[in-house]
């Protein structure tokens, strides 16, 4: 299935695509794409539902971030062995792990702000792994069963607040708007292997990134184990799972964005976003 959300920021109702490509409104259903509906319970609801007999949504209503009441947003650092290489940095003996504040959450359409005072904001095209079923020391044998789904995330970075001003890289990780999620939540059933994901990212029509998760280093099942050591995992808990190479900050020179420009990215079978670079 593929899960959304759909309507103005803050107001958004619980949707689902159907066999032709619709939107239609979940609403009468669930309250929203969050929480137990995440379990493998509450999305076999879903599945059950005829939903022909479901309102249809205009085609050009927004879509905002594909799960709701996220409580933790963890992002993983160099995990692409070819990332790694293209940043001068050496891939670490253990994950990387960074926060996004969920204020940086936003639809997959949504404008991409400038910070203030920002003279390097980048891209990063990233497979999301949303959290379905909680839990604590979780198994690696068992770490696919607490997935509800999957996403694109476009980790959007301020490279100076991240790396040349003291203190963690969160400060240029999770500005207001570095967190566009969706366009859809596509449940784990529909993922043959998460590990064989073509994803890219454009600027301009330009591509930068054309990447795939092959070149992941700690893979899904390893990283929900390992986390689930320091953190209780919690179903809507989103997952970044690093990028591929091709980012601004890997180019030479070096290429940030500006005003007016254009993202646009997608991994295989997961939808592509769309943002437009604002100031804020």
């Amino acid at each position: 299935m593929k899960l959304l959300r759909f309507g103005q920021p803050g107001q958004e109702k619980p949707g689902i695509l159907d066999s032709e490509g619709k939107v239609r409104d979940l609403s009468s259903i669930v309250d929203d794409i969050a929480g137990d509906v995440l379990s493998d319970g509450g999305l076999q609801q879903l599945r059950d539902t005829d939903l022909t007999t479901l309102p249809e949504v205009a085609d050009n209503i927004r879509l905002g971030p594909c799960v709701a009441r996220v409580g933790k947003f963890i992002c993983i650092g160099l995990n692409y062995s070819d990332h790694a290489a293209e940043t001068g940095a050496e891939v670490p003996p253990e994950p990387v792990i960074f926060n996004k504040w969920t204020s940086a959450i936003c639809g997959p359409n949504d404008d991409v702000e400038i910070p203030r005072g920002s003279e390097k904001t980048d891209w990063e095209v990233e497979l999301g792994v949303i959290i379905g079923k909680g839990g604590r020391y979780i198994d690696e044998a068992d770490a696919m069963s607490h997935v509800a789904g999957y996403c694109v995330v476009n980790d959007v970075s301020e490279r100076a607040f991240q790396l040349e001003r003291s203190g963690t890289w969160d400060k240029g990780k999770g500005c207001d708007t570095f967190g566009p999620l969706g366009p859809w939540l596509v449940t784990r059933d529909e993922v043959a292997d998460p590990h064989q994901l073509g994803m890219w990212l454009e600027v301009d029509g330009k591509r930068y990134q054309d990447g795939s998760t092959q070149t992941m280093v700690y893979q899904v099942p390893f990283l929900i184990s390992y986390l689930s050591r320091f953190m209780s995992l919690q179903p809507g808990d989103v997952i970044s799972t690093g990028t591929p190479p091709g980012v601004g900050m890997g180019q030479q020179p070096q290429v940030y964005l500006r005003e007016g420009q254009r993202m646009r990215l997608g991994i295989d079978g997961l939808g592509e976003q769309s943002q437009r670079v604002v100031q804020a």
